[in-house]
C-alpha cells in the first residue's frame, strides 16, 4: 500500500477502546452534525481536496491566458488577436462555418460543461447534495448568491434599451479562478469552508446551465432537439454498461453536440446532459471510483488544460485605450451592474442567504469560524470569470461594444471580488493554520486523521 493511501483493513478500522478520548470525539461528531460548515467524512473529504488541486492548476492557466489577451488586445498587434479570434472555419453546409472564439465558447466549453455534469451527478448520488440537510446551505446560498447580484443588475440597468438582457451575467461563480488565487495568496481554509465553496460553485454551475438553456435559446428547433436525444441516449446506454472504449463514445457525443447546437439551445447544454447520463457507483456494488470519476479523471485535465484557458484567451481580449477608455466603458449601466453584481450582490447573497439559513436551523459556525470566514468566501465567489463571460457574449453577441463592456466589468469584478478576498482571507490565515492541524492530526499514524475517527466501525465515515 501507497504511505499516501489511508489505510482502510479491518485493522485500521477496529473501534478504539472507550475512554476519555473516545468521548471526547464521539461529543465533537454529534456537535459537528449542528455545525454550519461540518468537514464531512474523510473520503469526501480527500475527493474534494482532489478536485481543488486539479482546478487550481486550471485556474493559473486560465488566469495565464486572459492576460496574455488582455495585453495584446492592447497593444499595437491588436488587430492579430482580433482576426485571429474572428476567424471563420468550418464546413457552411452544416451551419459549422464559427468563428474561432465561437468554436471556442460552443465547443471546447462543452468539454468545460461535461466536467460539470459529472461532478453534478457525483454530488447527487454520492457526494453532499444527496443529503438533503447537508445539501440546502449550498444551495440557499448559491441561490441567494444568483437572486442579488441579478437584482443588482437590473437596478443598475431599468429603462436602457435592451441591456436587461445581461441580467444573469454577474451571477456565475468560477471555482477554477476562485482556487488559483487561494492558491496565490496561500491560505489554508478548514475543511468546512472548502467544502462548501466548492459544492456551492456546483450548485451554481447547474443554475447556470439552466439560466442558459432556458434564457439564452433564441429560436429552438423541437426536431434537431429530439434527434439529439438518440445520441445521448446511445451514449447513455453504453456507459451504464461500463462501456468506456472512445472511438465509439466520442463520435457519439460529437453528434450529439451538433444535433443540439442546429436545435438553437445552446452547445453546451450537450455536454452537461452526457455527464449526467454516466454511472457514478460502481456496477458490482463495491467501493471504489466509479465510471464518472474514472472519466472525470481523464477529461479534467483537458477540460482545465485546454478548453478553459483557451476560452479565455480568445473571450477576454478587451481593447481598453488607457484610463479614458477605461472610464468610458464604466459610463454603461452595463459594465456597473456586473461590477457591483459580482462584488456586492454574490458577497450579500451569499452571506445573507447563510445567515438566515443559521438563524432558523439554530446551526452554529464552527468554534474557530466567524462570519468574518463566510464574507470572504462569499467574496471569493464573486469572481465569475468563465461563464460570466459566456452569459454576456450570448446575451449582447460577441465582438460588439456592449459585449466590450461586459469584459470590462468582468474583469474589473472579478479582480476586485478576489482582492477584497484576499485581504479578508489572509488575515484569518493563522486561525486557518490551527484549524488545519486540527484536521492533519494522526497521532495513531494510520493515514486517517483522529478527527474523522470516531469509534465507529469506518472510521473514514462518521456514524449516523
Amino acid at each position: 500500500m501507497s504511505p499516501d493511501q489511508p489505510d482502510l483493513s479491518p485493522a485500521a478500522r477496529r473501534e478504539p477502546a472507550p475512554g476519555p478520548d473516545h468521548a471526547q470525539a464521539e461529543s465533537e461528531h454529534h456537535a459537528e452534525q449542528d455545525r454550519l460548515f461540518s468537514r464531512g467524512s474523510f473520503l469526501e473529504s480527500s475527493r474534494i481536496a482532489g478536485v481543488l488541486r486539479a482546478e487550481t492548476t486550471g485556474g493559473m492557466l486560465l488566469i495565464a491566458g486572459a492576460l496574455v489577451a488582455i495585453i495584446w488586445a492592447n497593444t499595437p498587434w491588436a488587430e492579430y488577436y482580433t482576426a485571429a479570434r474572428d476567424y471563420v472555419i468550418g464546413p457552411e453546409s452544416l451551419h459549422l462555418d464559427l468563428s474561432i472564439g465561437t468554436w471556442a465558447a460552443d465547443g471546447l466549453l462543452a468539454i468545460f460543461f461535461f466536467v460539470v455534469g459529472l461532478e453534478l451527478k457525483r454530488e447527487f448520488v454520492a457526494g453532499d447534495l444527496r443529503d438533503p440537510k447537508r445539501a440546502a446551505l449550498p444551495i440557499a446560498a448559491a441561490v441567494g448568491g444568483m437572486i442579488a447580484p441579478a437584482l443588482i443588475f437590473v437596478a443598475w440597468n431599468l429603462g436602457s434599451n435592451g441591456a436587461l438582457e445581461g441580467w444573469a451575467i454577474p451571477t456565475a461563480t468560477d471555482i477554477a479562478f476562485a482556487v488559483a488565487i487561494l492558491a496565490v495568496i496561500s491560505t489554508h481554509l478548514p475543511t468546512g469552508l472548502r467544502t462548501f465553496l466548492l459544492t456551492l460553485a456546483v450548485v451554481d454551475d447547474l443554475l447556470a446551465i439552466t439560466i442558459i438553456a432556458i434564457f439564452y435559446t433564441d429560436e429552438l428547433q423541437p426536431l434537431f432537439l429530439a434527434l439529439a436525444l438518440v445520441p445521448i441516449a446511445v451514449f447513455g446506454l453504453l456507459v451504464q454498461k461500463r462501456f468506456r472504449q472512445v472511438w465509439l463514445l466520442v463520435p457519439l457525443a460529437l453528434v450529439a453536440w451538433v444535433l443540439v447546437h442546429e436545435s438553437g439551445v445552446h452547445a453546451t447544454v450537450a455536454g452537461v446532459l452526457l455527464g449526467f447520463t454516466v454511472p457514478v457507483l460502481r456496477k458490482d456494488g463495491q467501493d471504489g471510483p466509479g465510471l464518472a470519476e474514472h472519466l472525470e479523471h481523464l477529461v479534467r485535465p483537458i477540460s482545465a488544460g485546454i478548453a478553459v484557458p483557451v476560452f479565455a484567451f480568445f473571450a477576454a481580449g478587451v481593447t481598453v485605450g488607457g484610463l479614458s477608455g477605461l472610464v468610458e466603458s464604466l459610463k454603461d449601466p452595463v459594465a456597473l451592474g456586473i461590477l457591483t453584481g459580482l462584488v456586492v450582490g454574490k458577497t450579500v447573497g451569499i452571506t445573507g442567504a447563510s445567515w438566515l439559513f443559521a438563524r432558523f436551523t439554530k446551526a452554529d459556525l464552527d468554534d474557530e469560524l466567524s462570519w468574518v470566514d463566510v464574507i470572504g468566501v462569499s467574496m471569493l465567489a464573486g469572481i465569475g470569470f468563465t461563464v460570466s463571460l459566456l452569459i454576456g457574449e450570448l446575451a449582447f453577441g460577441q465582438g460588439s461594444e456592449r459585449d466590450e463592456h461586459v469584459k470590462v466589468g468582468v474583469l474589473l469584478g472579478s479582480v476586485t471580488a478576489a482582492l477584497l478576498a484576499t485581504v479578508v482571507l489572509r488575515a484569518r490565515n493563522k486561525v486557518y493554520k490551527r484549524v488545519e492541524e486540527k484536521e492533519t492530526r494522526d497521532d495513531d499514524r494510520d493515514g486517517i486523521p483522529d478527527v474523522y475517527q470516531t469509534g465507529d466501525a469506518d472510521p473514514a465515515t462518521p456514524p449516523a
